[in-house]
């Protein structure tokens, strides 16, 4: 049985789908302005390892939505007539709002999933409504809002009623809000706020000289504009998935606002209770145990860390190693740690289709059975994958590739292969064939010659050579084998 940690119930609980064709999930996607950084990878792994956990280890087909966020303060603010944020590939800016929009929205959304790809996220398993394409949902959703009582028009704007929802329905249900600091009738038009603003939001946003906007007739009258960052996740989740849906997931500074208007929305206009059966947060990122940010040099990109020679897929494992409800401390030295301890396992499973004899030998039983066992167990226990990836290790220790069996190194292939496709962390292929350059082997052979006329000197001298070329030259009894560090 899955179980997992409920923003709503505030409790693990057990997991099953509400319905018999599989499990219907919505991930809060990004704001296409940018291009991602660690801290948004990090958002991002958990919703796919969470997806690869509940097909390989619960068996069930997943539904899986990312919605991409294209308009909204910062989008429209970046692809302004005259932003710096404007880019060569997006072809040349226009004199219309909505077409710029389109060009620079679409140009980060496409750097975002090959971003996502490149991190060993399945974009092949999710689908990327953008919010744009659901205008007209999100209109409707706010008529029906106003019909039911809870919203006002002030301003050529609609505005949700909180007073008003509150005095029916919990406002407060994801996160302790403290009410007391409510402040009636006071109206906030930004996207995004602080906690402490506990007060009317917008569903829609009368329109402004120089802004992207739809008409709108609502109540008897036209107020063109464009709808609120809220709104657009419940319209969508709702055309996409049905409501309630089983899991909604988002990092934990999504609870508030976005995620608590999110359910006060769809109870007010769709009238159902719950959005979602669960709701799931991730934790933050830190970097070098400080909050990332621009102004202290900690920001990093992906494409930052890949121009410092850093593999994504180590920064990948790196992260696997924190549980996703508790902060990750991000260090460079962590990640050079994350990079060793995968080798390992590559190495690991090298050895072990050299034993199988084949990377596709057939095993029907085998000692395998208990690696998928130990890791499934720890990943069913709220994806808790620190311990799905200690309990590899431990069967690493204990089952040396050397000392199986040919039909148990299949079977433990299989195995690898299974737990793999939560991980995304290794390859499951034979050793490639290595390419010694002639002038790396001729140190190899000179600092052989060296260690065997006990020159130890030399012999250090030589070796120092051949790390600085990339190469570590492991000494065994009856010769050397050299292993590439690139």
């Amino acid at each position: 049985m899955i179980r997992l940690y409920n923003t709503l119930t505030k409790s693990i609980d057990p997991f099953a789908p509400l319905r018999d064709d599989g499990v219907r999930m919505y991930s809060c996607g990004p704001t296409v302005y940018d291009v991602a950084h660690i801290g948004n990878m990090r958002a991002f792994l958990f919703p796919d390892v969470l997806q690869r956990t509940l097909r390989v280890i619960g068996g069930y087909p997943v539904r899986w939505v990312m919605n991409v966020t294209d308009i909204d303060d910062k989008t429209i603010r970046d692809s302004s007539v005259g932003s710096t944020r404007w880019r060569a590939e997006m072809g040349e800016q226009t004199s219309d709002p909505m077409e710029n929009l389109r060009r620079f929205t679409s140009f980060f959304t496409r750097e975002f999933l090959a971003d996502l790809q490149t991190f060993g996220i399945e974009v092949d398993r999710m689908t990327n409504p953008r919010a744009t394409d659901y205008i007209t949902q999100m209109q409707e959703l706010t008529r029906d809002i106003l019909a039911a009582g809870y919203a006002y028009v002030s301003d050529g704007s609609v505005y949700f009623n909180v007073a008003a929802y509150s005095a029916n329905h919990t406002y407060g249900r994801l996160f302790a809000i403290d009410t007391q600091n409510f402040r009636e009738g006071v109206r906030i038009d930004a996207d995004e706020y602080d906690r402490e603003s506990v007060s009317d939001f917008v569903l829609w946003k009368g329109r402004k000289d120089g802004e992207p906007s739809w008409d709108f007739e609502i109540d008897g009258q036209n107020v063109p504009g464009r709808p609120g960052w809220h709104i657009e996740c419940s319209a969508m989740s709702q055309n996409l998935l049905g409501l309630p849906f089983d899991i909604h997931t988002g990092g934990v500074d999504l609870r508030f606002p976005h995620h608590e208007d999110e359910l006060a929305q769809c109870t007010a206009g769709y009238h159902v209770h719950d959005q979602a059966s669960f709701w799931m947060h991730n934790e933050f990122l830190e970097v070098e145990g400080k909050k990332m940010s621009k102004s202290l040099g900690n920001f990093y990109t992906m494409r930052d860390l890949i121009a410092r020679g850093i593999e994504p897929i180590d920064v990948r494992f790196a992260m696997l190693q924190a549980h996703y409800r508790a902060v990750f401390n991000f260090t460079f030295d962590g990640v050079t740690a994350a990079r060793t301890a995968r080798a390992k396992v590559q190495d690991y499973v090298y050895d072990v289709v050299d034993v199988a004899g084949s990377l596709h030998a057939s095993a029907s039983d085998g000692v395998g059975q208990q690696l998928i066992d130990t890791v499934g167990q720890a990943l069913a226990d709220d994806v808790h994958t620190p311990r799905a990836l200690a309990a590899l290790f431990v069967f690493m220790n204990e089952h040396p590739a050397r000392a199986l069996t040919p039909a148990d190194a299949a079977s433990v292939v299989d195995a690898l292969r299974v737990v793999n496709e939560v991980f995304a962390v290794i390859a499951i292929e034979e050793r490639p064939t290595l390419v010694v350059p002639d002038d790396i082997r001729a140190l190899a052979e000179e600092r052989w010659a060296a260690r065997a006329a006990k020159n130890w000197s030399e012999s250090d001298r030589l070796r120092d050579m051949l790390s600085a070329s990339g190469w570590t030259m492991k000494d065994g009894k009856d010769g050397y084998t050299l292993e590439s560090a690139k």
